[in-house]
């Protein structure tokens, strides 16, 4: 490609990301100040090449695989933010009252309706987590909510119903566990409640079957590796026009919700770079891209990512994904 056809295929690609509409030669022809012609023989070339194809219900061109990924790779220039993108943003990056975690998740809830693409967090395993407190807090006569907190400021609650346990019992036992497991990796809390402090309240509280059992699925919830991910704004990318049929709709949401899934999709790529998985490499659709980066901020590891249609505005997301966690770097 030489430098007037990589120009066109960039504006070709960002005519497309905002007109969704497929771009003709007359209006080329116009920015390029070139003939029709010209504008038509070139154009013919970088279909040959791979790079745009025709779209079947207009003249005018669109895109390819092939052409989004050399505009990512070569062509496209992060987009700066506008003074209100980075006044939400800054409002969340300098709360002193949020632990990172929090931080990223609120930026990346930001950042999905700034877009109107699906954003993803997803945060290092429990696993590295060692238990700091668990709280009993009652919310009403009959509910209560079991509170674990770790000492990597990860905080995850499960609320249950009180039936015939007695609120001090479960108070009780709380105590007991926070005097014996506090410092005890999180993956290993379940077993010690089961070796080491069910004996104990068996002999101590008389619904004790009862009152260990919310306990022990309070810990395994917490454990279940897909409690790390967060997604935002599914409803948002179901939305794009791309997704306009009701089975395309159907087969997206199903995977949206599948945590599993999303896991596996937007998992650590092994580079602190951006990175970009476009249509068939996205392993969600031929009309998706993921865009995702990993994270290392304070010993605090995960990875922050994007779901949009394959016509995603790439300038804008490598932009917002470079300033929160730069931003964020600094808190």
């Amino acid at each position: 490609m030489d430098k007037r056809q990589e120009n066109l295929l960039k504006d070709i690609v960002e005519t497309y990301v905002k007109t969704v509409k497929p771009v003709g030669s007359k209006s080329l022809c116009q920015k390029f100040n070139c003939s029709s012609a010209t504008i038509r023989n070139e154009m013919a070339i970088l279909e040959n090449l791979g790079y745009i194809e025709k779209n079947h219900i207009s003249s005018g061109r669109i895109p390819s695989e092939k052409g989004y990924r050399y505009y990512v790779e070569n062509l496209m220039e992060p987009e700066k933010l506008t003074g209100s993108e980075m006044l939400k943003l800054q409002r969340v990056v300098k709360n002193q009252d949020l632990v990172l975690s929090d931080a990223i998740s609120k930026c990346m809830e930001i950042i999905s309706d700034l877009t109107n693409y699906a954003s993803i967090v997803l945060g290092q395993n429990s696993e590295d987590n060692l238990l700091k407190q668990v709280s009993i807090i009652p919310i009403d006569e009959d509910k209560v909510v079991a509170l674990v907190c770790t000492n990597k400021g990860v905080v995850e609650n499960k609320k249950f119903s009180l039936g015939n346990t007695n609120l001090k019992e479960l108070i009780k036992t709380s105590e007991i566990i926070n005097k014996m497991l506090i410092g005890t990796p999180i993956k290993d809390v379940s077993e010690r409640l089961e070796f080491e402090i069910k004996p104990i309240i068996a002999n101590e509280i008389q619904n004790y079957e009862r009152v260990y059992n919310i306990f022990y699925n309070a810990f395994t919830d917490f454990v279940d590796d897909t409690n790390n991910v967060k997604v935002t704004g599914k409803a948002k990318v179901l939305e794009q026009p791309e997704y306009n049929d009701p089975e395309s709709i159907k087969k997206l949401a199903y995977k949206l919700e599948d945590k599993s899934f999303i896991k596996k999709v937007t998992s650590s790529c092994g580079s602190d770079e951006i990175k970009v998985y476009i249509g068939s490499d996205s392993l969600v659709d031929d009309n998706t891209t993921v865009i995702k980066k990993t994270y290392d901020i304070n010993g605090e590891k995960g990875t922050i990512a994007i779901i949009g249609p394959k016509r995603m505005d790439y300038a804008k997301v490598y932009g917002l994904i470079d300033y929160v966690l730069d931003e964020i770097k600094k808190k």
